[in-house]
């Protein structure tokens, strides 16, 4: 026991001795270190405290990198081995079109009743949110994106968050994904889940900022957390009511379709644009109508259709632009009595479904009467139209310029559609089509130097342009839709020919978004195919290329379409997706760094942008059938005639 006890009483007793021993020194060196600082000259103790704020700032900087390097190890440990887990989806399943004289099914006409059997899947959990890092990504999906080169860092311009880590590099690069080995791309296959999660949480954030900064107005502005104004009738709440019921997003809808029934009233002393008013307002309610089954939206639309009727009181039955709905009178603009081709035919698909639903054969007369006027017309150019009609000659204006892009575009995506809608008897819509599409190959089609990318220039008094404009992105989409109902498979070949000229219009961008217009470049010796003027830098948040993006892929089944697709979401959520909730327009696609924001989202991002990716996602290629659906202009889908009638 002694000899236990012996280190014990020695350990106590140098234990505190040295304890003693180091206070006491610590203590000297203390007041060493203090006399030493006293006698320094106050330039010298100036010099070492710059010398420590100096080092502790550079110390605080890189901790970042540090932390990102040593995270990044971290999860690369993590995820090894790891596959992306696929959540379970329902089936998609939406009820037939309501048709003529049909009485909707009893669980149609309950608008609370919104179950799998009509929506889009439900999805069983959600995101988690994790900091900064976009909640549009699944933790799995953000680990992926890592792993194949993705920055991870957050970037702010006034107020919008940017998102790097969603965006892919191939916009700064220049490398093309689709030229990336198969091993290499995520194909949509394994990711479906997560991209329509995607859509649906990238509408939620569009729909917050609308909801809580621009609710029953127009238009968002998304930066300035305010709204804008143009005919007073909730614009996007409108145009999103479709989106909301074919992403299944019960809530928003609910809320929606509240204020409509207790809010949204006709009858106000403000003049609407006709066009627009049809796509985006009437077309919107009788798509909705179609999807749910409630009433409610067709006698909104009858209200809507009766008081836009005015606009075709004119010599000639080419309608107006300008509609007072309130007072029921039209004028054109103040500054011309022309009215653009695109907007006097493009109503026609809307039209003529009030009429076909209510039996009132007014609408669809007036619309039929523009279309024929048309059809008889000279001015054309191998079946390509001017861009202008006066609404008091009825004969083409302006002539000598034809173009697919602004203020001609639709009409020919609606000879086609007013074709398919009526069951593909109505020849004369058939033969104008067809006339035009050879008048594209003949008078627009080049390729530009040095990849040889087909484009659709534009004529203007004989003389070509190689300008195009994102609007015509559309035309992909239209020929596949025509060649799938028979039309020659030579449309399609173009399809998928313009559809890569569509990406590479994104692709070839600093930020990886489309410009608004573009010139190609024609000449033996050019570095790129591909310019863009200053004033044409901007992007809209337009639908055009994910729209044809979603017909090709319904109709080739080709995965690439898909991945184009997510790009583009991507990029969207980077460079114009704002941190209060909303998505802006932006100035300048060649700036990654300041993009630019315009401070507004169109009404369109919703009723066409994101509805158009998430059918493109969706693997149920009977959800929304293109054999029994037809889309308007905007995006709203109203249901091909059965043979019957």
């Amino acid at each position: 026991m002694q000899a236990a006890g012996r280190p014990d009483s020695v350990s106590i007793h140098l234990t505190g001795a040295q304890s003693g021993d180091y206070n006491n020194s610590k203590q000297r060196r203390r007041q060493s270190c203090w006399r030493r600082w006293k006698q320094l000259s106050r330039l010298q103790r100036s010099l070492l405290l710059f010398v420590l704020v100096l080092l502790f700032i550079c110390g605080m900087a890189s901790y970042p990198t540090v932390a990102k390097h040593l995270r990044s190890l971290t999860e690369g440990e993590q995820d090894t081995g790891r596959s992306v887990r696929l959540m379970p989806l329902n089936p998609h399943v939406l009820p037939e079109p309501v048709q003529q004289g049909q009485q909707p099914l009893p669980e149609q006409l309950s608008q609370r009743k919104l179950s799998n059997k009509r929506g889009p899947p439900v999805l069983q959990s959600r995101l988690q949110k994790k900091g900064n890092i976009s909640n549009i990504i699944s933790e799995d999906k953000t680990a992926e994106l890592r792993k194949e080169g993705e920055r991870d860092s957050v970037n702010s311009w006034r107020g919008a968050v940017i998102d790097t880590d969603q965006a892919t590099e191939g916009a700064k690069d220049g490398k093309n994904k689709q030229d990336l080995p198969d091993n290499q791309v995520k194909h949509s296959k394994d990711l479906e889940p997560s991209r329509l999660e995607a859509v649906q949480e990238a509408f939620r954030h569009a729909w917050k900022g609308y909801k809580d900064y621009a609710w029953g107005h127009d238009e968002l502005r998304p930066i300035s957390r305010s709204y804008s104004e143009w005919f007073g009738l909730g614009l996007t709440l409108i145009d999103a009511l479709d989106t909301m019921w074919i992403l299944g997003l019960k809530q928003e809808f609910e809320e929606a379709r509240t204020w409509v029934a207790t809010e949204l009233t006709f009858n106000k002393n403000v003049d609407v644009n006709l066009f627009e008013s049809t796509i985006r307002i009437l077309g919107g309610l009788l798509s909705t109508y179609h999807l749910t089954g409630d009433s409610l939206f067709l006698d909104k639309a009858k209200d809507i259709g009766s008081r836009l009727m005015p606009a075709f009181n004119t010599q000639s039955k080419i309608p107006y632009s300008d509609v007072n709905i309130g007072k029921g009178t039209a004028h054109p603009p103040r500054w011309t009595s022309d009215s653009t081709v695109a907007e006097v035919t493009s109503i026609q698909l809307e039209f003529r479904e009030l009429s076909r639903l209510t039996q009132e054969p007014q609408y669809q007369a007036a619309v039929a009467e523009v279309m024929n006027q048309v059809h008889k017309l000279d001015g054309k150019l191998d079946g390509l139209v001017p861009m202008f009609i006066n609404t008091n000659s009825g004969q083409f204006t302006h002539q000598g310029i034809y173009t697919l892009g602004a203020r001609a575009d639709s009409y020919y995506e609606y000879l086609l559609k007013q074709w398919i809608q009526g069951g593909k008897k109505e020849d004369q819509f058939l033969e104008d089509y067809l006339q035009a599409i050879e008048g594209v190959k003949k008078n627009l089609l080049q390729k530009s130097s040095p990849k040889g990318l087909v484009f659709v220039g534009e004529v203007s008094h004989g003389q070509f342009s190689p300008k195009m404009d994102h609007l015509v992105c559309f035309l992909p989409g239209t020929l596949a839709l025509g060649a799938h109902n028979g039309l020659p498979a030579d449309h399609m070949d173009l399809a998928k020919e313009l559809m890569q000229t569509c990406y590479q219009m994104y692709i070839q961008m600093e930020t990886g978004l489309s410009p608004e217009i573009v010139h190609f470049n024609m000449h033996q010796g050019s570095t790129r195919d591909i310019d863009v003027k200053p004033a044409d830098r901007h992007n809209l948040l337009r639908p055009e290329t994910v729209e044809s993006l979603f017909y090709l892929y319904r109709f080739t089944k080709d995965r690439k379409y898909q991945d184009w697709g997510w790009e583009i979401l991507l990029n969207f959520n980077k460079y114009t997706k704002v941190s209060s909730g909303g998505y802006t327009s932006i100035n300048n696609v060649c700036d990654p760094d300041y993009p630019g924001p315009r401070d507004k989202m169109e009404s369109f991002f919703l009723g066409e942008t994101l509805k158009y990716l998430y059918l493109l996602f969706s693997e149920d290629h009977d959800f929304i059938s293109l054999d029994k659906y037809v889309f308007n202009t905007e995006a709203h889908p109203l249901p091909i005639w059965p043979p019957t009638e």
